[in-house]
Parts: C-alpha cells; sequence; structure tokens
C-alpha cells in the first residue's frame, strides 16, 4: 500500500463507525482505573492480575469488581527414547466475570490459550522455564481478557 490508498481509506473508515479503541473518549480511556481485581490466591494469579492492571490501570475510582477462575495444565509433549521429558505444553483456561456495585454481571466469558517450555537441562533451569511459562500464558490471557472488555464495553458501561 502507498501513502495515497491509506489517506483515500481513512475517510471510509470515519464513515463505517470505526472509532480508536486508545483513542480520546475511546473504550480504553473509559475502563482505566475503573476495574478492580479480586486478590489472587496464588502465582498465576497475581501474574494475571498484574498483566491486567498494566493495560487498564490500578483501580483509583472503582466501577466494577473483576473476579476469575484459573485453571492451568500441563501435557507432557517431547519424551526420549530414554523416556525423558523434555518438552511440557502449558495449557490455560480463564473463565471470568464483572460485576457492578449492585453485585449483577455485565459481563463475562472464557478465554483460553497454550504455551510450552523446554525440560532439558538442569532441574533450576527447568523450574525457572516452568515458571516463565507459565507468567507467558497469564499475560497472553489478559491480552484476551482486555480485547474482549475492550470490545464489548460500549454494551455494558455506564
Amino acid at each position: 500500500m502507498d501513502r495515497r490508498s491509506v489517506l483515500i481509506a481513512l475517510p471510509s473508515l470515519a464513515a463505517c463507525g470505526f472509532e480508536p479503541v486508545y483513542g480520546p473518549g475511546g473504550s480504553a480511556e473509559a475502563l482505566r482505573g475503573r476495574i478492580t481485581f479480586d486478590p489472587p490466591r496464588d502465582s498465576e494469579g497475581f501474574a494475571l492480575v498484574r498483566a491486567l492492571e498494566d493495560r487498564l490501570g490500578r483501580p483509583d475510582t472503582p466501577e466494577y469488581l473483576f473476579t476469575a477462575d484459573i485453571r492451568v495444565s500441563e501435557d507432557e509433549l517431547g519424551i526420549t527414547p530414554a523416556d525423558e521429558i523434555t518438552r511440557y505444553n502449558v495449557l490455560g483456561q480463564v473463565t471470568f466475570r464483572v460485576v457492578d456495585a449492585t453485585g449483577d454481571q455485565v459481563t463475562g466469558g472464557t478465554v483460553d490459550s497454550f504455551t510450552a517450555y523446554s525440560g532439558t537441562g538442569t532441574p533450576v533451569s527447568t523450574r525457572v522455564a516452568r515458571e516463565d511459562a507459565r507468567d507467558r500464558l497469564m499475560v497472553i490471557l489478559a491480552d484476551k481478557i482486555v480485547a474482549r472488555l475492550l470490545s464489548t464495553s460500549a454494551d455494558w458501561r455506564a
């Protein structure tokens, strides 16, 4: 695409109702600092809340409460002829709810994804790789949750 094509396409985006999420008055601005999160109960919960707060801000005037049920499991993928596991798949699923001050659910849903890590090397390096994979998984899931919240907030945001 050249510059002329982009300039010609911009008015058509405005005509179709396109509104930047992160622009002035966009849904990202409207949610920033408005959602408080249930306190995390484990390392995955802590990583998820940290990633969500990075994207949506720490609550300063909370109007909504975010709760999540996190499920994480591992599958063994790479097995050597000596029956040593060399690769693990980490699967994650978050079922979330956002409720308003009256306790009514305004939105919710389920997101899932996966990541992997290598089990080769020392036990310490394997443990660090496992923890890193779980942290990366929570960031991926948080990104999916934020995308869902931002894309639907016009339907439920007061």
